[in-house]
């Protein structure tokens, strides 16, 4: 993969937020799904994810810009070795001591692992990576649950089960599913953070989704039938007469489904009244003498 910090377009001092808004505008640009059947810029999205995984942990980027792995998060084992056999097989006048055996082979296996020399022993059986990926998805998606499939950094891909009820920021573990070990060792694992897209509708609260709805003010006042969004579709509801700006509906089971298949949580739908945009002569006319006989206090 190139230098992750060219891929994303910023520089080697960008700082975390920067580089967080960087991959986020490319992310959204070049997200597979808008851009169906399209391998080029499936390709650039895959480089872009990788990037910003890689760059978004602070250790991992600190380990890349001293050079100790590459671009896809794997150990440098070649400059690793350069600098630990420098320091420790180095001679006066630049020469290499290769005899003796002792402090070279044990370097050796610092560096490679015992299973490289042939060795079955258990220190021979290393653990592969474990790799990060983020994958976003809408308010309803999350909600419901929703299955997406991931691009691999070997260039293969997965499908992922976004289980229902998922919070934005959280993280699923795929086992076995990062680097391969060394050795005969275990693959890594794979956490995938999952980023809930933001909707102008909905917003959660625990378990429960909060709508606002507007009203007309005949139908506030007279009540009547309207007609409410859900994560399911929409659906029908009875505004009571005398409702106003605030006066809650609570829709049960319209909620998000609870973790390890709990009942789900109710929608609250506020109303809020909403005026004609255009001034209306005969309701002023109206008001002007109703509220002679029927002022009131608000405040």
């Amino acid at each position: 993969m190139k230098d992750p910090y060219s891929v994303l377009g910023v520089g080697k001092s960008a700082s975390q937020d920067e580089i967080k808004k960087a991959y986020r505008k490319l992310a959204k640009a070049l997200h597979p799904d808008l851009n169906p059947d399209d391998e080029a810029v499936e390709k650039r999205f895959k480089d872009v994810s990788a990037a910003y995984n890689l760059l978004s942990d602070s250790a991992k980027r600190a380990k890349y810009d001293r050079g100790e792995i590459n671009a896809d998060g794997a150990p440098r084992y070649d400059s690793a070795f350069h600098r630990a056999y420098s320091k420790a097989g180095e001679q006066p006048g630049g020469g290499f001591d290769f005899g003796g055996g002792g402090d070279f082979e044990d370097l050796f296996s610092d560096l490679f692992g015992r299973a490289r020399r042939g060795g079955s022993g258990r220190g021979g059986r290393v653990k592969g990576r474990d790799v990060e990926y983020t994958v976003q998805v809408s308010f309803a998606e999350a909600a419901r649950g929703v299955r997406r499939r991931i691009a691999l950094y070997d260039g293969k891909s997965l499908d992922v089960t976004i289980p229902p009820g998922t919070e934005d920021g959280q993280t699923l573990r795929l086992r076995s599913q990062g680097m391969p070990g060394l050795g005969g060792g275990p693959a890594g694992d794979a956490y995938v953070t999952v980023q809930v897209q933001e909707d102008t509708r909905f917003k959660r609260q625990g378990r429960d989704i909060l709508v606002t709805v507007p009203v007309t003010l005949d139908e506030a006042v007279l009540g009547g039938k309207i007609t409410v969004p859900t994560i399911d579709g929409k659906v029908s509801v009875t505004v009571p007469p005398g409702s106003n700006t605030g006066s809650r509906l609570r829709l049960k089971g319209k909620g998000v489904p609870g973790k390890r298949g709990g009942g789900r949580g109710d929608q609250i739908v506020y109303l809020e009244v909403v005026l004609p945009d255009r001034p209306d002569e005969e309701l002023r006319s109206f008001l002007q003498g109703w509220v002679v006989r029927h002022a009131y206090e608000v405040r």
